[in-house]
């Protein structure tokens, strides 16, 4: 009876003691999800896709959104440790990482206190995406950079080897361009990460950004080029996994096309007076 009773109690402690799932995420992230309710505005076209802007302007002019900023970067320095054990925290933790320091970095690296006109400002003419590269981001107590972020952590081979690896993932990070997929009004979380990473490649697919079919051409956005072998990976050819994130009939236009071509990617940077000229020209 003893032994029983020890047998049950041990059971009760370890019930208590297991963190709430997705919880560390979801808190963890919280000054960044207030920092794009006030600033992320998201578009709904009427072809059904999604583009989206951030404010950095009125970011980088709110000592609000300044605090928030810093409290986020300090909660991910201090945090103690970079590693999960579910794949939908692993995903959702690396893809809002990206997204924060993304943000972080204009808003705290102005041109003559202006908000550069392109993340491509920061490089240089023989290495343009000098900022993807540079290892300044801190989380975990490890100076990580984007270009890690996504393409060795995201995208590497410990998460290939989990089967952890989506490239649904491309329409998710956003490098804070015009030709990136929509930047999100929430952050992402192990609750939502599966939804939002099919929303996001279905709704980007549905803007002439991502793909324009004209006659017998479909013009595709340039991620279908830089990282093809990851869209191989995930459905077999690139063509199958766009139609994979198509309807009925938008897939049966795709199939109808005879040749393709790659969309020169727009860097011009997401602000809301960016993305509406883009509307405009395109509604």
């Amino acid at each position: 009876m003893q032994a029983m009773i020890r047998t049950f109690v041990i059971l009760l402690v370890s019930l208590f003691a297991l963190p709430a799932p997705a919880a560390p995420v979801a808190e963890l992230f919280e000054p960044y999800g207030k920092l794009l309710e006030r600033h992320v505005s998201e578009h709904d076209l009427d072809t059904g896709g999604l583009v989206s802007s951030f404010d950095y302007r009125a970011a980088m002019a709110e000592r609000d959104s300044r605090e928030l900023i810093e409290g986020q970067r300090q909660r991910l320095a201090e945090f103690e440790s970079d590693e999960f054990d579910s794949r939908d925290d692993a995903v959702a933790f690396w893809i809002n990482a990206y997204n924060f320091f993304m943000i972080a970095h204009l808003v705290d690296n102005p041109e003559d206190g202006e908000v550069v006109d392109s993340v491509k400002d920061y490089g240089s003419l023989f290495n343009p995406f000098r900022v993807f590269e540079r290892e300044r981001f801190k989380v975990a107590g490890h100076e990580r950079s984007l270009d890690e972020m996504e393409k060795e952590i995201l995208l590497g081979e410990d998460f290939s080897e989990r089967g952890w690896k989506d490239a649904r993932v491309h329409f998710a990070v956003n490098c804070a361009s015009v030709g990136c997929p929509p930047l999100r009004k929430i952050p992402y979380t192990a609750a939502n990460v599966e939804r939002l990473l099919d929303e996001n490649t279905r709704r980007a697919l549905l803007t002439p950004l991502h793909l324009h079919i004209e006659g017998d051409t479909a013009r595709l956005t340039s991620l279908f080029d830089w990282y093809a072998s990851d869209f191989e990976q995930a459905a077999g050819s690139i063509d199958s996994f766009i139609k994979d994130h198509l309807d009925e009939e938008r897939a049966a236009n795709f199939d109808a096309t005879e040749q393709s071509r790659f969309i020169d990617y727009d860097w011009q940077l997401n602000s809301p007076s960016n993305i509406r000229q883009w509307l405009e020209n395109h509604q």
